[in-house]
């Protein structure tokens, strides 16, 4: 392996003509997605086997978020993602792999309908931002949980819209939502409020309902996002923590 690349030294030739094809990969990124629609990602372990119920519940929500129309992004690879792509690919709709080049990878899921491949992984995750109009979050690992920060950094500071990020599997993921309020909003590193970013669910019909009311509404365009629909219906609906 080169040595380098993981040095930050001067400017060099070759630096520079890495920026021509960063914006290479701008432009193809932009081109390509511009023309799918409202889309959905959905993020999750790469280790998931078919035979998992994370796998399959992945595979249901793309089925029917394609069924109602939406496009379906993920990294393109294995596991939940290749779940995400097999389930809206089956759905009918538009199922996007939005990968990324790394060695150990054996190259993109076959359920695909758009492949994308990036070098960089700042730009791949630019194009899921960009592109989508909620996160759907499964359990996973680094890569998982790298994604859910990002998009609910970018939300916290209004650099995008309040799109709803949903965290699927409250038995995985309530652990994390305790520790976040009981330690980080306890030390006064987080608000309370900014919990309500995120929405637990485990009912893949109720999550498809959720999203559609959403773009139908534009809730993101509101300063309850979700929220306003959860407390129109119950005010203790899908409160983070609250589940399972």
């Amino acid at each position: 392996m080169n040595e380098s690349q993981f040095v930050v030294n001067e400017i060099t030739a070759k630096d520079t003509w890495r920026i021509f094809r960063i914006m290479s990969e701008l432009v193809e990124g932009f081109d390509q997605l511009a023309r799918i629609g409202p889309a959905v990602s959905i993020f999750g372990s790469k280790r998931c086997r078919p035979e998992d119920a994370e796998y399959q519940l992945a595979e249901t929500i793309s089925y029917k978020l394609a069924q109602c129309g939406f496009a379906v992004l993920t990294g393109g690879g294995p596991g939940i993602m290749e779940a995400g792509n097999k389930g809206a690919k089956a759905g009918g709709g538009t199922s996007v792999g939005v990968a990324i080049k790394l060695p150990e990878e054996h190259g993109p899921n076959p359920y695909q309908t758009m492949t994308l491949e990036f070098r960089y992984f700042f730009i791949r995750k630019m194009m899921f931002v960009k592109y989508s109009m909620a996160f759907i979050i499964l359990p996973g690992g680094f890569g998982t949980i790298d994604e859910l920060f990002e998009a609910l950094n970018l939300i916290q500071t209004s650099k995008i819209k309040r799109f709803p990020v949903y965290l699927v599997g409250s038995k995985f993921w309530n652990p994390l939502i305790e520790w976040l309020r009981n330690t980080v909003v306890e030390r006064g590193l987080l608000f309370e409020n900014e919990l309500d970013l995120l929405t637990i669910i485990d009912d893949p019909d109720e999550l498809v309902r959720q999203i559609t009311w959403c773009e139908k509404e534009k809730c993101y365009l509101t300063p309850e996002g979700i929220r306003a629909l959860l407390k129109q219906e119950s005010p203790h609906d899908s409160l983070p923590g609250d589940e399972g």
